[in-house]
């Protein structure tokens, strides 16, 4: 999947995203688990809006996504904070690099889009083998709940002065699946609204076959838990994170 004029217009629509929750996670649980260093690889790193916020807290940050345009993207923001961030263009399931890391984030649902079994538990193997001895993982996913009782069969809309969305979810081919099929209006400098079209589709599964998956890559689960707040997993939770260790 690619986001093409996606890539430009996703940070406008994502301004309201708690991005800095996500860096306060990380901090923390680097703390927690004495990681030794600060080599953080930021997996499907979109716009590098968290690789940007973690390189300034004094993480050593490689980012890596899939998408070209979000990469030009990312890499314009850092330098334009003045940062040297390397990023490179490749597929988590197929991660192919040359040093290894004390963390290893996969942030924003990022793992939602791999559409297989086979593909999370590829990139659970990847990560494993790039991660040092007794590194972290740390990854957020959408809850079964959020799959099937917010997205599915709604349609949501957004409407501003410069952008305008309407945005349909539907059942996937895949069970824990949905489809998102997004139309954006752009306004132009004449003031002309321009169509342009996105489709994306997002799987989950439950916390236990995640926690299942990542024990045999592996790891061992030190922590579930959901929306930001560290005290287990709500039936009305959203977003269910996990804090996994490299076993040596």
């Amino acid at each position: 999947m690619t986001y093409g004029k996606f890539a430009y217009l996703y940070d406008n629509l994502m301004k309201d995203v708690p991005y800095d929750s996500w860096v306060k996670i990380v901090n923390e649980k680097w703390e927690a688990y004495n990681c030794q260093g600060k080599k953080l690889l930021d997996l499907a790193c979109g716009t590098g809006e968290l690789s940007v916020r973690l390189a300034e807290g004094g993480f050593q940050v490689t980012g890596v996504d899939l998408s070209v345009d979000m990469l030009t993207v990312a890499q314009m923001k850092a330098e334009n904070k003045g940062l040297q961030i390397p990023f490179y263009q490749q597929n988590m399931v197929e991660l192919e690099l040359v040093e290894h890391f004390d963390i290893v984030g996969v942030f924003c649902d990022s793992l939602n889009y791999l559409q297989t079994e086979e593909e999370v538990i590829e990139t659970f193997d990847n990560i494993h083998r790039f991660l040092k001895d007794d590194g972290i993982l740390i990854f957020d996913v959408h809850s079964v709940h959020k799959i099937m009782n917010v997205f599915m069969n709604e349609t949501f809309t957004y409407d501003d002065e410069e952008i305008c969305y309407i945005w349909n979810c539907f059942q996937g081919d895949y069970p824990l699946s949905v489809e998102h099929e997004l139309t954006f209006f752009v306004q132009d400098d004449t003031g002309k609204y321009d169509r342009y079209d996105e489709f994306h589709s997002q799987r989950t599964f439950s916390p236990e076959i995640y926690v299942n998956w990542l024990d045999s890559s592996g790891f061992e689960v030190v922590e579930v838990f959901s929306d930001f707040i560290d005290e287990g997993i709500s039936s009305e939770a959203e977003r269910i994170f996990f804090v996994a260790r490299k076993r040596i």
